[in-house]
């Protein structure tokens, strides 16, 4: 699926959410999708359109993200199903705090005993369990979550000599992070980015912004996105980085379909454009 499409098919998934019961989830969300390592130490243990992600270290499982509460279970078959145990999860990190990638944080931390690295712009959220600025909206609650360490811009996150970055991302929160991953496929060395998410969903740009600040936010992440040099981009949602036609092509002697420099560049320019796009029709709407 080319990235505009995946764009406006993502905006009409959240468009759906509108209506006031979860159960218009787009179906993928929530559909079961065999576990695989997607390149070095990095595997996909998420559903078919949500993603989570284990970085196999030499001292335990550190895993991004898990999906909505409901996901919480297949996470843990699928990383079960990879040969390794929940207790070798020790540290969790969240792309965003929102319900479709945090919310089964909270079953996960019970049943690892991981502790939870999130950002400050994120933290209130997580441990609140709601959707930031539609708090009334109690359809996208999820179950509170304790953050056990706050990262800045900048961080390291490590664990047995793997070492990812955190690049705080604002704008879809306040609080949305970026990953970089340095890893070696073939002997070769590349950079993971793991996309913290651009689309602009249910946020509020004008006249009454989801929070202080977002507009200027956007743009600055839009900045430091084009400025990243990584060549594997992986996402939060499946269709923005064509997870399912990538997947099916990998395979022994073939070449790793989700090395591709520039992708993240790309990206970042398509939601900077539909960024631009929703800016001016709220900005036409006060």
């Amino acid at each position: 699926m080319r990235l505009k499409s995946a764009i406006a098919a993502l905006a009409f998934g959240l468009l759906a959410l509108a209506a006031p019961a979860l159960a218009d989830n787009p179906a993928n969300w929530s559909q079961p999708a065999a576990p695989f390592r997607v390149i070095d130490n990095v595997y996909y243990v998420g559903s078919a359109g949500l993603s989570a992600w284990v970085i196999k270290t030499p001292k335990g499982l550190i895993l991004l993200d898990v999906g909505t509460p409901a996901n919480a279970p297949m996470v843990e078959k699928s990383i079960e199903a990879l040969g390794f145990h929940l207790s070798d999860v020790k540290i969790l990190l969240n792309s965003h705090a929102h319900f479709d990638h945090a919310g089964g944080f909270a079953k996960l931390k019970a049943d690892t005993g991981a502790k939870l690295e999130a950002s400050a712009g994120d933290r209130d959220a997580l441990e609140k369990g709601v959707y930031p600025g539609a708090e009334t909206r109690h359809d996208f609650d999820f179950p509170p979550v304790t953050v056990d360490q706050v990262l800045k811009d900048g961080d390291t996150v490590s664990l047995g000599g793997v070492t990812l970055t955190a690049r705080v991302t604002p704008g879809h929160t306040a609080g949305a992070t970026t990953y970089l991953l340095p890893v070696r496929e073939g002997g070769v060395p590349h950079t993971v980015v793991f996309f913290s998410s651009a689309s602009v969903g249910f946020n509020r740009l004008a006249p009454k912004p989801q929070y202080p600040g977002i507009v200027a936010d956007y743009r600055k992440s839009f900045v430091l996105w084009k400025s990243i040099d990584a060549d594997v981009f992986l996402a939060p949602h499946a269709e923005m980085f064509d997870l399912a036609a990538k997947r099916a092509t990998r395979g022994p002697g073939k070449p790793n379909p989700f090395i591709r420099p520039g992708e993240l560049q790309a990206a970042a320019a398509e939601f900077e454009a539909a960024f631009n796009r929703a800016l001016a029709k709220q900005d036409a709407a006060k």
